[in-house]
Parts: C-alpha cells; structure tokens; sequence
C-alpha cells in the first residue's frame, strides 16, 4: 500500500520567490543553511535557517547544477564549463575560475543534473537544451581537480536526471526526464575507481502520469523522485516498489534533497516558465520546506 501525504502552502517559503527552474537544492550542516540554483535565473540562492536571511548570487550564463565546497563556495556546470564559484558574504555576482571547459559533442548543449559521490567526486550530466528534437546525445561525466572532466561511458540520454547514491555508495541511480523515456536505471558502482557499470532498469515511468525529475536517497536506502507534470515526490525502496506519495501545491516540482535538524527535513524546489505556466499552476517556481518523516543522507562535499 502507498502512503499518500499533501503538503498544504504553509508549507512555501519566502512567498514572493520564484524561480524559473529552481535546481539542486543542497544543505550544509555547518552553515545551517540551503543552497540551490535557478538556471535560467542565472542565479545561485542560499538561505539561513539561523537568521532567516537568504542571499543570491549571479552567474554570467546559465548554471545547470551546483555542488558545495567544504570552505562554503561551490562547483557549478555552466554552459560553457566547469567554473569553482566563489560566494562574497553580501551577496552580488559570483567569483568564477574556470576549471573545465563544456566537452559536447553537438552545438545547443549545456550542463544538467549533477551531484557528488560519496568519495566527492562530482558526477554532471549533458543534454541538447531543445528538447523537442529528442536527440540522445546527453551523457555523464566526473570531475576531479586531479583527472578533470573524464567521460564514463553513461550515454544515451535525452535529459539526464535523478542522480543519486545508495547509502553505501555501491549503487548509482540516473533518470531520463523526456516523455518519450521516462526510466530511471541503476548501476553498480565501484566507489574506489569511481566507475558504474551493470545498467538495469530501476523504476519504469511510462505508466505513470508525471516524468522523473530530481532525486535524493533517505537513510533506508529508498529513492525519492520529483515527478514533473504530475505534482507529486514519490518514494521507491531499493527493490523499486513504491511506497509513499507526497502530494505538492505545484505541478513541476523538480529536485527534493534532506536536510535541516537530524536530516529530517525536505526541501522541494519547481519550476515555472512565465505567465503562461502559472494560469495553469499558480504555485509554480516556489520552494517548498516540510517534515519529511524520514532521515536523510549527508549530501558530500566537492573534496577531490
């Protein structure tokens, strides 16, 4: 049996924000507070659960995904690369060195989902940006200061999504957001070379209403999927049974993550691309914080 939950607007913060396409949520224990991006916003967005102050900074370009550094700054996939990003305390525009360069193998690409193993490599992903053509040419890539940007071998995709690790860090899974793929697989992954290899299907959304978005893994080991188009996060066990449903105010959400006291804590980002979007979902674009009822995983850090 699924459990369902519904997360009423008292639920939304900071009521008057809203992102194009809110990305990447991601808590840092040591600062108590939550970073995440908006891409077309060109924005990165954190906000202190002490003082209740949020600060933005501005990227020159779009910014796909984000991974936080253990000194506060960040790792960000733009579109033309990868950049270390340095945060000023006040806010304003970003500090960027460029660390690699965009390694596409078509024009009209940038940078996707993305997230740290549990050794702290980064793993980002690619995808052409018009999505009608449908074109497979999105694929994965990892990051080390010592190796750079390396391909991996995961390819085929259309919106590359869904990255996420077992609690082990022995399991990868990844999604396919395009509605004419829908699929979220899993690999075995070989956390001292950084390797995945064994892909399998993991969870099959064409059945379903919504498409699988961004992901996180609690501390049972169960994946939870933002479900684009359908407003819900659904939760599967590592045998990819659904077994919990919950409910948002918006139709898009599009990446979940846990943090707060006890990593208890859920907060949802969502999207929305203008007046047109909104008629139909009004709550699009907002963030969501909540109970989630379940604990979490630290999120790793950018370490090598």
């Amino acid at each position: 049996m699924t459990a369902v939950t519904t997360i009423g607007l008292d639920a939304v913060i900071e009521p008057d924000l809203r992102n194009g396409t809110g990305e990447n949520p991601v808590w840092d224990a040591d600062r108590r507070s939550w970073t995440w991006i908006d891409i077309p916003g060109r924005r990165i967005h954190r906000l202190d659960l002490s003082s209740g102050v949020r600060r933005d900074w501005t990227l020159p370009e779009p910014v796909g995904s984000l991974a936080l550094r253990p000194d506060g700054g960040a790792v960000v996939a733009c579109q033309t690369g990868l950049f270390d990003a340095d945060l000023p305390e006040a806010g304003g525009e970003a500090v960027l060195s460029r660390l690699a360069d965009s390694p596409f193998p078509t024009e009209g690409m940038r940078f996707n989902d993305g997230r740290c193993d549990r050794q702290g490599r980064l793993w980002v992903s690619a995808m052409v940006m018009d999505i009608a053509k449908g074109d497979p040419s999105g694929a994965w890539y990892r990051y080390t200061r010592a190796e750079g940007l390396v391909e991996t071998g995961l390819t085929g995709f259309v919106i590359p999504n869904g990255s996420a690790f077992s609690p082990d860090g022995r399991t990868l899974y990844a999604s396919d957001t395009h509605r004419d793929v829908r699929m979220v697989w899993a690999w075995d992954y070989d956390p001292e070379a950084g390797t995945a290899g064994n892909r399998r299907p993991f969870i099959d959304m064409r059945a379903m209403v919504g498409r699988p978005d961004g992901a996180a893994v609690d501390a049972d080991g169960c994946y939870w999927i933002c479900c684009l188009d359908e407003g819900c996060i659904k939760r599967f066990t590592p045998r990819g049974d659904l077994d919990r449903r919950i409910e948002v105010p918006m139709r898009k959400p599009t990446m979940c993550a846990f943090g707060g006291e006890g990593l208890r804590t859920m907060l949802v980002t969502s999207l929305s691309r203008g007046p047109a979007d909104l008629a139909e979902d009004p709550h699009g674009g907002r963030v969501l914080m909540f109970d989630a009822g379940v604990q979490g995983l630290p999120e790793p850090r950018m370490t090598r």
